[in-house]
């Protein structure tokens, strides 16, 4: 038998949806979307790593459109949960930072994302990680 229930893609997809979908329900009482949310989690892992980030490390890191990252990093500081300013060098770029109520935020959403992986993928998803990291980092090949 041969179609699209017989593709992983097809699977891959539709597993997305419903992992998206959950995330959302489960972020809408902290006031979160999904991308509100990947963007407020990449933003506040990167300055931990390294510092304060550019918006377009943020986007990058999270795979977003620069355009479309940019609107919703506005609107997350229109809620007070970030803090943008100017690069020290380059006059295009800005600079992230989380505010004190955005860090608390993010601590919640990631707990709550954190429960939904370990609900869906198990306690020890490693090797579904790394096939679907395999897959992601593909994308980004010459």
């Amino acid at each position: 038998m041969s179609g699209p229930l017989q593709s992983p893609g097809f699977w891959l997809h539709h597993a997305a949806l419903a992992w998206r979908a959950e995330l959302d329900a489960r972020l809408r009482p902290l006031g979160l979307t999904h991308t509100q949310f990947m963007l407020l989690a990449t933003a506040s892992w990167l300055e931990h790593l390294e510092g304060p980030p550019t918006q377009q490390q943020v986007a990058d890191q999270a795979g977003t459109d620069r355009h479309m990252a940019s609107r919703v990093l506005r609107t997350l500081e229109e809620l007070g949960l970030i803090t943008r300013h100017a690069h020290e060098t380059s006059a295009r770029a800005l600079r992230l930072t989380l505010t004190p109520q955005g860090w608390t935020l993010t601590r919640q959403a990631v707990q709550i994302a954190q429960a939904l992986d370990t609900q869906l993928f198990g306690p020890d998803p490693a090797s579904l990680r790394t096939t679907l990291r395999t897959i992601a980092e593909h994308r980004d090949a010459p």
